[in-house]
């Protein structure tokens, strides 16, 4: 008789404990946490994009599926967006309606990932990225960015990780746990590297929207020849405070849409139909939101940079070019376990935050700056207290 271990799968068993999970976990143990580890908007989402929802499910039309690759109205507004936003030119058969960026991706890797393929992740990084590879028995490569620079792509160091059996390169932008933007130049060679390997490039640009400083937004999908080798992943989720929705689309060549569309249709059917009636309004309603989001985020990083400019002997920083998260470098004598690092700020000075071992970065931390300001402020004054800093 097989134990009860043994019933478990060893791709699953493999995978350890979610760290950003158990923060959670463990932060409902306490009241008036301070918290700067969740990674989603505390704005709630736009009313017209709400209203435009409850019309669907009182017209009726929210109750049954829809197509697999989502409704044909929605696509044909993600291919308007793609084109002004993305510079990508698409066509609704290139477009796949997905649960989230993050079944998309799933979806995505499963379609292209045999076991022992190798999937090259430039890190830090976001590790549901990496579980997806562990799932469909693939082999993730991790290979550091020059955190120095402001973690930016190390281009020699992927070279030189590509074998024969690199199936692909796997990253966001901007980053996840980093606030990194990938420039042009750099993705320009990344595709140079994937054209002359035949790799595919697979990128989640779920913070597209948020950039600061200067920092351009660049989607490798809008380089011409690259179409085959190009999986791209958006979400309206970050963009438009919708992540309890939970949709998002992938872009990629159409004869790659079907191959991932085998993959989405054990994992979800479709997209919740409702929410991309939600999809629809927010593309084609007013985009106040993400200007009045971007402006919050900016305003939050340059104060979550000033408080942590007063905490030098605690944490060194590269600022955030993206996204609402940063992820400080932990100089404390404390740091060398980020997990037991932050589970002291939780337990004695009720802050919680995301230890760096589960992005592939130990010795650091991911903050989050898209709460209210307060919250950052309420945060700081903990730590500095905790630290003896005055």
């Amino acid at each position: 008789m097989r134990k009860g271990k043994e019933l478990i799968s060893n791709r699953v068993s493999q995978i350890p404990r979610s760290a950003i999970h158990e923060m959670t976990r463990l932060s409902k143990q306490f009241d008036d946490v301070a918290f700067l580890s969740w990674a989603k908007p505390t704005s709630d989402t736009p009313g017209h994009i709400k209203k435009a929802a409850i019309n669907a499910i009182e017209k009726g039309l929210a109750g049954g599926y829809s197509e697999s690759a989502g409704l044909p109205e929605l696509r044909e507004e993600i291919v308007k967006k793609l084109k002004t936003k993305n510079n990508i030119n698409a066509n609704p058969e290139q477009i796949i309606v997905t649960v989230g960026a993050i079944e998309g991706l799933s979806a995505a890797v499963m379609a292209i990932i045999d076991p022992g393929d190798e999937v090259i992740f430039p890190t830090p990084t976001y590790s549901t990225h990496i579980r997806q590879v562990v799932m469909a028995l693939g082999k993730p490569v991790l290979v550091p960015t020059i955190e120095e620079e402001g973690f930016v792509l190390d281009i020699q160091a992927i070279k030189k990780s590509i074998t024969p059996k690199t199936k692909a390169i796997m990253y966001c932008t901007p980053g996840n746990p980093t606030g990194s933007v990938f420039s042009e130049e750099q993705q320009l060679q990344l595709a140079e590297i994937a054209l002359e390997n035949n790799l595919m490039l697979i990128t989640d640009e779920a913070y597209e929207y948020f950039t600061f400083d200067g920092n351009i937004h660049f989607s490798i999908a809008s380089v011409p020849g690259m179409s085959k080798n190009v999986i791209s992943a958006f979400t309206f989720t970050k963009t438009y405070a919708m992540t309890g929705w939970r949709i998002g689309y992938i872009h990629a060549d159409e004869e790659i849409i079907p191959q991932i569309t085998k993959a989405h249709i054990p994992f979800a059917i479709c997209t919740p139909v409702v929410s991309q009636y939600a999809a629809i309004e927010a593309l084609r309603g007013p985009q106040d939101c993400i200007s009045e989001f971007s402006e919050h985020y900016l305003s939050a990083r340059n104060l979550m940079c000033e408080r942590l400019d007063r905490m030098p002997s605690v944490f060194k920083y590269q600022r955030p070019q993206g996204g609402y998260l940063m992820f400080p470098k932990i100089l404390h004598e404390d740091g060398a376990d980020s997990a037991e690092f932050c589970k002291k700020l939780l337990f004695d000075a009720l802050v919680s935050t995301t230890p760096g071992v589960a992005f592939k970065g130990e010795g650091h931390l991911r903050l989050s700056f898209c709460v209210p300001e307060e919250m950052i402020n309420k945060a700081f004054d903990r730590m500095e207290k905790f630290f003896n800093i005055s």
